[in-house]
């Protein structure tokens, strides 16, 4: 509310001598008495009714009684009653103690009206530094961190004395805005008020330095802290997690048990992620103990971390131990078992479960909407979705999960609709949404509508929304625009490695070779990773170009090398006239233990194609399901034809023909045709004519002037 400074404050003034006289207490004992009574309705949990009292008195009480009250309201959050206290505190006395309005500053922050408090501050008649810091504090309660740095520059320019309490409370603004710069100037204030062996400002600059991503001024500044507590180095270990290194917070996490600082069990929460996200098992299995040990097993932090690890790594049954214990079963972990359920296929029981929930939320609509979405299964997601909406209100993760499934579906005309959604119940502009909807669009083919969203989202496009729209362009074979939209998006974003593998992709499907090497040579000097992906469309590009030696100088510096990068790497080599080098690829892969799929099967056939290889050939296609149990497809039939017709392997292309699981198609029988003529087999060439005849009974084909018919030469060029 605030009380206001030309109404209230001028008429405190001119009524202070009548107010004093009229309203003072006739002896101590009333006021007293009725002290005693507002406080026993208080502790009686009867607020409203011992507010009722105090408003309909008219005598002042003692400062305390209010002091008191500001804080019952804080913690109640009770703005109404806080509000009535701050009209009678004012009312009854002219001159309010600043350590009461700062208290009622205080207040109006936990209740989340820092509107209140700030009215309040601004009208006061003059401040001490307990007001900036309480006023500092609501702003930041309240997620107003630019307002609290502005705020804090006026103090230190007013020349107000910053205690610990305002560094705190602008050290986190920093943290919440992102303020390096500002946090690294604090950080010297902290510095030249002596304030720096304070662990509590200690940490919190850890934790800012963390979420700004400077870890070198974070690490730097904990091994400074003389003693952090637990609670330091839980900063330390989540922001080492936050970026990925998961081996660092482990080791952080050692170190903090043998200095034997018990942890939070935050900190073991984190420690267990650690594990999850480096893929140590062991190591999770020695943290489950040690928390057992100090009997933290069953906080819901915990166990639900827990239950996601064991998930992960494939041990259902420890996972539903984890959940079994007597007071696991929350809603955390409820979400966390049906997750841990989906993610292993195990779609019935995930449904089980949720059905069993004694409570959901939208984070438990949204987590089993994310299994069905997760696992394909479009038609009960679709179910789902109409359960869900008699249940609860969507969020943006909803709509989001919604989005994606329109997206691979595809069913644009679902997405128009999540859209308007959207837009009637505020949840847009979002750049969460509007990179999903671009995504949707893009996916679905409807250009004209990604384009206009895209030009709509100026102010939140990021470098996500310029891939969507890139890559939606390379999708419908618009590789003209992509480039265009590239040289555009450096203006504005900067790329990243998805942003360089979709235009090599580019580059590879219209042969741009000298384009190609610009984006190489831009990544390299731009320092960015060239990582497995990129090394794949690097390989791609340079071997579709006919550049087969930068190719593999890609292919020998990438480490390590997977399935992908060693068939993009075949397929190159194949397509180049350099099958024996193909053969050696494989030997290699075979080597390091990775094992080749249809794709790689499909390679080294076309390298026996150009190399004579008919017996290698041969035992190729019977390693496939022999010893890789891999069931050939229709390619590879088409590449055996291919290799026994070329080099007139006619008796054997005849026993493979006929013991094909399926019957001959139009472009196998037309090479058989081809081959048999080439070769004079003239029995096995009327018998693939017959077989045409009967694929289209209403063209007559005739073995002695079928490799004249145009449809047998188009077939024929499309094969070579």
């Amino acid at each position: 509310m605030g009380w206001k400074a030309g109404s209230g404050l001028s008429h405190l003034r001119s009524s202070a001598t009548t107010t004093t006289t009229a309203h003072r207490p006739d002896s101590p004992f009333s006021a007293k008495a009725l002290t005693t009574t507002i406080l026993n309705h208080v502790r009686l949990g009867r607020i409203p009714k011992a507010f009722s009292i105090l408003f309909s008195s008219a005598e002042p009480l003692p400062f305390s009684l209010y002091a008191d009250l500001f804080r019952i309201c804080a913690s109640n959050k009770a703005i109404v009653e806080a509000r009535k206290l701050e009209s009678h505190l004012v009312t009854f006395t002219p001159d309010p103690p600043l350590f009461l309005l700062n208290r009622a500053i205080e207040c109006y922050g936990k209740c989340g009206c820092s509107e209140d408090a700030e009215e309040l501050f601004e009208e006061m008649p003059k401040r001490d530094g307990g007001s900036w810091n309480a006023m500092l504090s609501a702003y930041s309660r309240n997620g107003r961190a630019g307002d609290a740095l502005g705020l804090f520059s006026k103090m230190i320019g007013a020349g107000v004395f910053a205690s610990e309490v305002t560094f705190a409370s602008v050290l986190w603004s920093c943290g919440a805005a992102l303020e390096l710069w500002l946090c690294r100037q604090v950080h010297g204030l902290v510095v030249k008020y002596g304030y720096l062996g304070n662990v509590i400002l200690e940490t919190s600059l850890v934790d800012v330095y963390g979420k700004c991503r400077a870890m070198v001024d974070a690490r730097r500044m904990f091994d400074e802290i003389e003693k952090p507590n637990d609670v330091s180095w839980n900063v330390i270990i989540r922001r080492y997690l936050e970026i990925n290194e998961g081996s660092e917070a482990l080791n952080l996490f050692s170190k903090m048990i043998k200095m034997e600082v018990k942890p939070m069990s935050f900190t073991v929460s984190n420690a267990v992620l650690a594990c999850t996200s480096i893929g140590g098992l062991i190591e999770g299995l020695q943290i489950h103990g040690f928390g057992i040990k100090i009997n933290m097993e069953e906080f819901e932090e915990v166990s639900s971390t827990l239950i996601s690890m064991y998930a992960k790594f494939g041990d259902l049954e420890s996972s539903r131990r984890i959940f079994d214990l007597p007071c696991s079963k929350d809603l955390i972990s409820y979400t966390s078992m049906v997750t841990a359920y989906a993610k292993t296929g195990r779609m019935t029981e995930a449904r089980v479960l949720f059905d069993e929930m004694p409570e959901r939320t939208v984070v438990s609509w949204n987590a089993m909407l994310a299994c069905y979405t997760s696992s394909f299964e479009w038609d009960k997601a679709l179910n789902f979705l109409k359960l869900m909406s008699r249940e609860t209100e969507a969020d943006d993760v909803t709509l989001g999960l919604i989005l994606n499934m329109c997206a691979v579906i595809p069913n644009v005309e679902m997405g128009k609709q999540v859209h308007a959604y959207a837009y009637r119940h505020g949840f847009y502009p979002d750049p969460f949404l509007g990179n999903a909807l671009l995504n949707m669009y893009g996916k679905c083919g409807n250009l004209t509508s990604a384009r206009i969203l895209f030009h709509d989202m100026s102010h939140l496009r990021d470098n996500i929304s310029w891939n969507a729209l890139l890559t939606t362009y390379a999708r419908n074979g618009l590789s003209q625009e992509s480039i265009m939209t590239f040289r555009k998006m450096l203006g504005e974003a900067k790329p990243c490695e998805t942003t360089f593998g979709t235009l090599l992709a580019v580059c590879a499907n219209i042969v741009t070779l000298k384009l190609g090497k610009q984006i190489h040579a831009f990544m390299i000097r731009n320092g960015y990773d060239i990582d497995i992906v990129v090394s794949g469309a690097l390989v791609d590009m340079y071997t579709k170009c006919r550049c087969v030696l930068y190719a593999m100088k890609v292919f020998e510096q990438s480490d390590p090398k997977d399935l992908i990068l060693f068939n993009s790497m075949i397929l190159g080599c194949s397509h180049n006239g350099m099958g024996g080098k193909v053969f050696e690829l494989f030997e290699t892969m075979e080597k390091e233990g990775i094992k080749p799929d249809r794709v790689t099967f499909q390679g080294l056939l076309l390298a026996c194609i150009s190399e004579g290889r008919v017996e290698n050939g041969r035992r190729y296609f019977e390693l496939m399901s022999e010893q890789y149990s891999l069931l050939p497809e229709l390619e590879h039939y088409v590449l055996m034809v291919e290799l026994f017709g070329y080099y007139g392997f006619m008796d054997e292309l005849e026993r493979f023909i006929t013991k094909m699981p399926f019957k001959p198609t139009f472009s196998i029988l037309t090479r058989v045709i081809h081959f048999s003529r080439k070769f004079e087999c003239c029995e096995l060439g009327q018998w693939a004519s017959d077989r045409l005849g009967e694929l289209d009974p209403l063209v007559p084909f005739r073995f002695e002037d079928i490799d004249n018919s145009p449809r047998i030469n188009a077939d024929y060029r499309e094969i070579r």
